[in-house]
């Protein structure tokens, strides 16, 4: 195998790894982000998602906590759904991240749109 296809696979394995970590965050630390539906009463497509606050720098842009938000809000529906039950959240989770190969995040947030019914 080329040392190329052996690189590209490590790189895939580590941001796999890298947004299984990011996200399980998120999940676990839910007190410390508000979803859309606190914010506003409006039932929207969207009140799953956790509200992303508008970012003052840059650094903070690419910080883990609104990077986890950025990844968590690219989720299928039925992922988001699950992140109150931290198990069956890693579970999902996880079959989702192996289903699916991600190689960046804009990578992420294109494919991660088609809901694939996991839950």
């Amino acid at each position: 195998m080329s040392s190329v296809i052996q690189e590209s696979k490590n790189f895939t394995i580590k941001i796999t790894i890298y947004f299984f970590s990011l996200l399980l965050y998120v999940a676990e630390n839910r007190d410390l982000y508000e979803s859309n539906s606190e914010i506003h009463n409006i039932n929207t497509r969207f009140s799953s998602d956790v509200h992303s606050p508008t970012p003052n720098s840059t650094t903070f842009q690419k910080g883990p906590f609104y990077f986890g938000i950025k990844v968590f809000n690219h989720l299928p529906t039925s992922i988001k759904k699950t992140s109150h039950d931290i198990n069956q959240f890693r579970y999902v989770l996880k079959s989702f991240l192996i289903i699916n190969s991600f190689y960046s995040e804009e990578y992420f947030a294109w494919n991660s749109n088609k809901d694939l019914g996991l839950v």
